[in-house]
């Protein structure tokens, strides 16, 4: 038996190695920003994610080769691309506005040193190579007066957290500065209970806290109701008090980096309800910025619609018709004028495009007040990621040849065919999809005009459907409400109620509502998303991205029934060709390859790939290929409700009767 080397010697050498891998990383990082010179000369996106595939690819099969786990080369290589993304966009940033650049900046956050808001805005200037003078501030107000007045060259400001939802002090804040907004960052929230060195939680009476903090940990605080809270005005506050008090009966929520710097120590960890807690920092400067067209742009705005029906709707369709993603939508009262509310958008767009600008000129028409707050750069690096069959660890002695992603049904012991030999059926009422049961589904988005509801259900139940996807709750105030008259007057006449879940935050709310989920395209990579969607006991929808592979969509069906949820159908929705059209394509061809490989049942949404008109085609032909069900959209308008829901009706008699 050989005998082992001595124990440090062991050591050292792997700290040699961890010495060369970091000088390896640095020398990496640096090769980056030359690419980022080289795009500034080209006018190239930032991105190039079918070169990340092939990157990825490649290196999780090399590191296979020498032994290494694929899921670990993987999350390795992400986190070193998300840093390549991150530091080339900031370069860019800088080398577009040369007079903004300093070598020092004065820094304006909430609370002192320690803080998450003192961490974000360290980590912000260190991505930029900047030094920082930090300047601890007691409330949002003075952050803002801070740099209105010169004090502060900028101003962090935290907007949203992925357990509490949005922070709306900072929203009502916005509406009375001339700052813009000049950037944005996100930081990981990891709640620990901070304590003097040695303490325990049986010792702990007294728990000082922000109200975020507070909010985002209570699940673990009804845990212990014995613990006596006290509101901080900061993180920072919080640790100080419990480092003053000298006594060991003492706690703050914090983080672990700030606890260190009050000498403090995580009695306990991960306190969030919420495993993944994050925290959306805006960055607020007294001049605007330019962005450069390559990179992912974010441009903010408020507005104020007027009290008249479909105003908001009115605004957000002249988006639509730009083709803008509205990434995000809040509401806030409007000082001084009853019931009357002001909207903050969340654009991916760049102020500075044709669709930005076509878009703004129409708004100023149709609203009260409109207002741009800020152009910035997206600060979101979504993870490239590779198919369940490049992941999979092959035996080098296998001599088979390679199957396709999409012919890899062992990547899917749950959805695929070869598993389960009988074709799944969902059922809810007299919606019934899979196993030669063919569903008929109408879609409408959801309105605030209650008296229609009922004429509107009798008139879609009249045409043929069974059920009806309702769209657009982010649309809507009071969506909890409107959502309950609806429901009731589907149920009404027979009709399943189908809730379109088109951002996270809407699902607590389409659960309580909906007999059956619809998770939307975009959502279709959110995996903790799909995680929650595979605890519940409600049939869902999963929508394919229009951006997707099929193996992909089977990927992200296999997460939602291995967390328990079997009731799982799949919706061609339309993939996106290289045309430039604005429409997506529907995948025919993709939902016989599908059919081939798994039992979920599939259904055809024509909602996005076609008018109502041109959806007697497509579904005829979805029908041809065995599809199990359709989507088929319908306006809310009523001078056009009629004629949509006849020309449904024939299509939907002609199916049936083949």
């Amino acid at each position: 038996m050989t005998k082992p080397h001595p124990l440090n010697q062991t050591r050292e050498q792997i700290t040699a190695l961890d010495n060369e891998l970091l000088a390896l990383l640095a020398k990496r990082r640096d090769l980056s920003l030359d690419v980022a010179r080289s795009k500034e000369v080209d006018i190239r996106p930032i991105r190039d994610t079918q070169r990340e595939k092939e990157l990825l690819a490649r290196l999780v099969k090399q590191g296979r080769e020498q032994g290494l786990d694929a899921h670990y080369v993987l999350s390795l290589y992400q986190s070193i691309i998300e840093d390549s993304v991150l530091n080339q966009q900031a370069y860019l940033q800088g080398r577009a506005n040369p007079d903004l650049q300093k070598q020092q900046y004065n820094i304006a956050y909430l609370g002192a040193r320690g803080s998450y808001s003192y961490l974000a805005a360290t980590r912000y200037c260190e991505r930029r190579q900047v030094d920082m003078q930090d300047l601890g501030c007691k409330s949002f107000d003075e952050i803002v007066q801070a740099v209105e007045s010169g004090h502060a060259d900028y101003g962090f400001l935290p907007i949203e957290n992925t357990s509490s939802g949005s922070i709306n002090e900072v929203y009502d804040v916005l509406q009375h500065t001339s700052l813009a907004i000049v950037g944005e960052t996100t930081i990981e929230v990891g709640h620990c209970l901070l304590g003097h060195a040695g303490a325990q939680l049986k010792q702990i009476k007294t728990v000082y806290a922000h109200p975020q903090p507070i909010s985002q940990c209570s699940r673990f605080l009804s845990q212990h109701p014995d613990l006596k809270l006290e509101y901080c005005s900061s993180s920072a506050e919080a640790m100080e008090r419990v480092l003053e008090s000298n006594d060991p009966t003492f706690a703050a929520i914090g983080s672990a980096e700030g606890g260190a710097l009050y000498q403090l120590e995580a009695i306990e960890k991960e306190l969030a309800n919420q495993k993944v807690n994050q925290s959306r920092f805006i960055v607020v400067a007294r001049k605007a910025i330019a962005v450069p067209e390559q990179l992912p742009a974010k441009s903010t705005l408020i507005m104020a619609t007027g009290q008249k029906p479909g105003a908001l709707v009115e605004a957000l369709l002249v988006l639509k018709a730009h083709n803008l993603n509205m990434s995000k939508l809040e509401s806030r009262p409007i000082p001084g004028t009853p019931w009357e509310e002001m909207f903050y958008l969340d654009l991916d767009a760049n102020l500075s495009s044709e669709a930005m600008q076509k878009a703004l000129k129409e708004l100023e028409r149709i609203t009260r007040f409109i207002k741009v707050l800020g152009c910035y750069p997206c600060e979101t690096v979504n993870p490239t990621q590779l198919s369940n069959s490049q992941l999979m660890i092959e035996p080098s002695t296998s001599r088979a040849p390679e199957l396709n992603a999409e012919q890899d049904s062992h990547a899917y012991p749950r959805a695929s065919l070869s598993q389960k030999n009988q074709l799944t059926q969902v059922k809810h009422g007299r919606l019934s999809v899979g196993d030669d049961q063919f569903g008929a589904l109408a879609q409408i988005e959801l309105n605030t005009d209650l008296q229609t509801y009922g004429q509107t259900a009798k008139q879609i139940k009249e045409a043929g459907f069974q059920a009806v996807v309702v769209t657009g709750l982010n649309n809507v105030q009071h969506p909890n409400q409107l959502l309950d008259e609806m429901k009731r007057a589907l149920h009404q006449f027979d009709l399943s109620c189908v809730v379109a879940v088109e951002y996270e935050t809407e699902l607590k709310l389409a659960t309580d509502h909906g007999d059956l989920l619809l998770i939307c395209g975009k959502q279709m990579h959110n995996r903790p998303l799909l995680k929650k969607v595979g605890s519940l006991h409600i049939p869902v929808i999963l929508e394919r991205n229009t951006m997707a592979s099929i193996d992909e969509l089977l990927d992200a069906a296999e997460l939602i029934l291995s967390k328990g949820n079997q009731q799982v159908i799949l919706c061609e929705a339309g993939v996106r060709t290289f045309n430039e059209t604005l429409k997506p394509t529907l995948d025919l061809a993709g939902l016989v390859n599908i059919k081939s490989l798994s039992h979920l049942p599939i259904i055809v949404n024509t909602s996005y790939a076609c008018d109502v008109a041109d959806a007697p085609i497509q579904a005829a032909a979805a029908k041809q290929l065995n599809a199990d069900g359709l989507i088929i959209s319908l306006m809310d308008d009523s001078t056009l409700l009629e004629e949509q829901l006849l020309t449904a009706s024939r299509c939907l008699g002609e199916i049936y009767r083949d």
